[in-house]
């Protein structure tokens, strides 16, 4: 079983002015492989979400965000996650646009980002409730594949 770190990004959800929608999606998309041992609703800082992250790697395998990845001044998600891995994995990012962009050509202005520190993969989704159901259609199959990597698997990644 995975262990999963789920983290909203919201200024309004942390103030309790907007319940949170898309954290809960996040927890029933990945009950099939995935544990949620810890669930925050920060506001959109960059500080406070880079200190969240570091607190979350290496306690969990993968840190799924939600939120804070548009064009707003207050979105700084994937700022606060760069400044937080070691490794990009520019591929999960790109998928989940390309496939968004199917749906909604503002797919193209999110700013999501993915990569790794540690032992620990982390993940920007967007805000809303149906995309990050959309989103993780598109990756929730390589996840655990990708995990086994980071945690030094040696298996052959050929299919």
């Amino acid at each position: 079983m995975i262990t999963v770190a789920v983290l909203t990004l919201s200024d309004k959800g942390s103030k309790g002015e907007r319940e949170d929608k898309s954290g809960p999606t996040i927890a029933g998309a990945i009950k099939g492989f995935g544990e949620v041992k810890y669930y925050d609703i920060l506001p959109d800082e960059r500080d406070l979400i880079r200190q969240r992250l570091l607190e979350y790697v290496n306690k969990v395998d993968l840190i799924l965000t939600t939120g804070g990845t548009g064009l707003s001044p207050r979105d700084v998600t994937p700022e606060a996650t760069m400044d937080v891995i070691e490794r990009e994995i520019p591929g999960i990012a790109e998928a989940m646009r390309m496939e968004g962009l199917k749906k909604t050509n503002r797919a193209m202005l999110s700013r999501a980002v993915a990569g790794v520190r540690g032992q620990t993969l982390i993940i920007n989704l967007p805000g809303s409730p149906t995309a990050v159901k959309e989103n993780l259609e598109v990756i929730l199959d390589v996840i655990p594949h990708a995990i086994e990597k980071i945690k030094g698997s040696t298996e052959e990644c050929a299919r």
